[in-house]
């Protein structure tokens, strides 16, 4: 059974969403149900700091041992940091998606709107 931590926000594509310190930054990866899906991740395409993103577009790519997924960016706003981890040690991902596997963080000009709660997303991955 996957975990889906209750303090997170979810997108219907598998990528969780935390607030962090800093009031309008996001960290986000991708969820323990896509990563278990994916198997041995190897390697992972990011964007850039400073790239705007536009929410529900492919920001990304995820490749596995079984093929290769897009990460879809689950907010409008600016990369303002890397998980710079994973460029040696993608395995992470794997081993732990909601702390050392996260993968960028966006600085955002409101709060998001349109997550899904860990009981909504739930529902989903049932």
């Amino acid at each position: 059974m996957s975990q889906i931590p209750a303090e997170l926000q979810y997108t219907k594509e598998h990528e969780w969403v935390a607030q962090t310190s800093t009031p309008l930054r996001f960290r986000m990866g991708i969820t323990d149900y896509a990563q278990a899906a994916l198997g041995d991740i190897v390697y992972v395409q990011m964007p850039k700091v400073g790239q705007l993103l536009t929410a529900d577009t492919v920001c990304g790519e995820v490749e596995s041992t079984k093929s290769v997924s897009e990460i879809f960016a689950p907010l409008t706003g600016k990369v303002v940091a890397l998980n710079t981890e994973l460029d040696g040690a993608p395995e992470l991902i794997n081993q732990q998606p909601y702390d050392a596997g996260w993968l960028i963080e966006i600085e955002v000009a409101h709060a998001p709107e349109g997550l899904l709660t860990a009981s909504q997303y739930g529902q989903i991955t049932g």
